[in-house]
This record gives C-alpha cells, sequence and structure tokens, in this order.
C-alpha cells in the first residue's frame, strides 16, 4: 500500500508497520465491518473495525483522486498510539 501512499500518511504507514500494533499472539486479526462517507467527489473518508485477539481496534483512511484519476491514501489513523508530529506542523 505504500506505493499508494502520499505525504504524511506515507510516513505514519511506515510508523505502523514498525510497530505491528494488530499483531497477537494466536488468532489473526479480523475486519468486522467496513464503511465510507463521501465529503466531496474525489475523496472517500475509510473506516474498518479490526478485531485482534479479544482487542476491537478502529482504522481510518482518507483517499483522494489526483489528476491522474489514480486513488491515493492521504491519512491514516488507527486507534492508539500515535506517530509523534514534528515541532513545525
Amino acid at each position: 500500500m505504500l506505493r499508494h501512499t502520499v505525504g504524511r500518511a506515507y510516513d505514519e504507514l511506515a510508523w505502523l508497520a514498525e510497530r505491528s500494533p494488530l499483531r497477537t499472539h494466536g488468532a489473526r486479526p479480523v475486519v468486522h465491518d467496513i464503511g465510507y462517507y463521501v465529503p466531496r467527489k474525489g475523496a472517500l473518508e475509510v473506516f474498518a473495525r479490526i478485531a485482534a485477539g479479544d482487542r476491537l481496534r478502529a482504522m481510518a483512511f482518507r483517499l483522494e483522486r489526483g489528476q491522474d484519476l489514480r486513488w491515493r491514501c492521504t491519512a491514516v489513523e488507527l486507534g492508539g498510539e500515535r506517530m509523534p508530529r514534528p515541532k513545525d506542523d
């Protein structure tokens, strides 16, 4: 997915991948529910509820269609610890 990600979302996905927040001992993560909202033409805000062991987590991301008509992830969040923001943000 990283090649379809731009800006800070790329850094956030790489940061999350290093920490494996959905990793459990035993059961594999399972998607329980998904949904989306269209805030404007060419943009989607998507969410998923993911069970990982005995925990239910939420993941959200934003997709935007570029001028080349390709969709790219521009923001991502996963409940729990967040990547620190640079001081100039």
